[in-house]
């Protein structure tokens, strides 16, 4: 024990002495929630909209102004023809451009089905499906307040949205945040352990000590456990006292699986590390775990959206298992049988991983 102590404490003060080190602790976690918490947004706001008004009736007016009093919407372009149209949405001066025909107040005012028409820019597909989304809901409101004894027999119907009722996205990036901030600690600190020894030439020094293997390994893998778990601690509370994002599930089933992630972390970044010459390309190793990482966890795109081979792929990523467990502890109060179907998965990729990295590791030193 007191070599292993000797160990960690080497390792903490070198992690913290360290300048580039440093700079991965502090800077990426505040630039990251700043960016992903008020920056990056789910939602389409201060869209600029463009109408074609054929109609010039009373109901026409009536959804141009509603749609010019949603706060999704920073201004209506008033256009004169098919041509204003088409050059609006082809120099992007409007995501999208509402079409009202002749006979729009007429059928309005006679009770029948009245249609208008949204030209869409593809370019922005998302965005322009969303505002498409706000634009049928206003028209769909004034459909049911002109013509109330329609809209009843027509049957009405209620969206309830579970978990997160007033659709924010907050409540789905700050959870899903602790999975990319700890992967930054698993990662980008552990790559740069056994790289900065050889760097340094401290490496030899470590070869004949009268440390083991496995005291080393565990000497280099404490300071970032103890940074992943901090960093997860910080944005866990952060979430909810700064963005008030709920947290109704069990710490003693989030911090094993936030253990675990760091450890199956770890070992990929000592895999990384052990491989590495250079703290140059430690870094770039770990850069170059880092983003499938993210991208094949269902944070950026859903995995049931991805091909078929890469679903398959994603099996082999921590994050994707992570990012279950922590979204579900957060906002459904998942129980601990769920947690654990999840955490098995995780628990074998770290032995994998750490397994393969102790391997390397001894080879290295032989």
């Amino acid at each position: 024990m007191r070599r292993l102590r000797a160990m960690i404490v080497k390792e903490i003060w070198a992690v913290l002495r360290d300048p580039r080190t440093r700079i991965v602790l502090v800077v990426p976690p505040f630039l990251q929630l700043f960016i992903f918490a008020f920056a990056t947004t789910l939602d389409v706001r201060n869209a600029e909209l463009a109408v074609l008004d054929r109609s010039g009736g009373r109901a026409a007016v009536e959804l141009i102004q509603r749609i010019e009093g949603s706060p999704n919407v920073r201004r209506v372009r008033r256009l004169a023809s098919e041509r204003a149209l088409a050059e609006a949405i082809d120099d992007e001066q409007a995501i999208a451009a509402l079409v009202i025909p002749e006979g729009f107040a007429r059928d309005v005012a006679a009770g029948r089905p009245a249609t208008a028409g949204l030209v869409l820019d593809g370019r922005r597909s998302n965005a322009a499906q969303i505002l498409a989304g706000y634009v049928q809901q206003i028209a769909l409101g004034l459909g049911a307040e002109l013509k109330p004894r329609i809209a009843r027999a027509a049957g009405a119907s209620e969206v309830t949205a579970w978990y997160n009722p007033a659709l924010d996205y907050i409540w789905f990036t700050l959870p899903s945040l602790i999975a990319i901030i700890v992967s930054v600690a698993g990662l980008a600190i552990t790559s740069q352990t056994v790289a900065r020894e050889r760097e340094l030439g401290t490496f030899d020094q470590l070869m004949v000590s009268p440390l083991r293997v496995h005291e080393i390994l565990i000497g280099k893998m404490v300071p970032p456990f103890l940074v992943g778990t901090l960093n997860g601690t910080l944005y866990m509370v952060a979430a909810r006292v700064v963005f008030g994002v709920p947290f109704t599930g069990s710490l003693l089933l989030f911090y094993p699986a936030l253990w675990i992630y760091m450890l199956a972390l770890i070992g990929v970044g000592m895999l990384v590390s052990a491989a590495s010459q250079t703290q140059q390309q430690a870094f770039l190793g770990s850069f170059l775990a880092t983003t499938p990482l993210i991208l094949l966890s269902g944070y950026a795109s859903p995995i049931d959206n991805m091909p078929g081979w890469l679903q398959v792929v994603t099996y082999a990523d921590p994050a994707r298992y992570f990012l279950v467990i922590d979204q579900g502890l957060f906002l459904k109060a998942m129980p601990a049988s769920v947690v654990l179907q999840q955490l098995w998965p995780l628990a074998l990729i770290a032995c994998v991983t750490l397994s393969a990295a102790a391997w390397l590791f001894r080879a290295r030193m032989e």
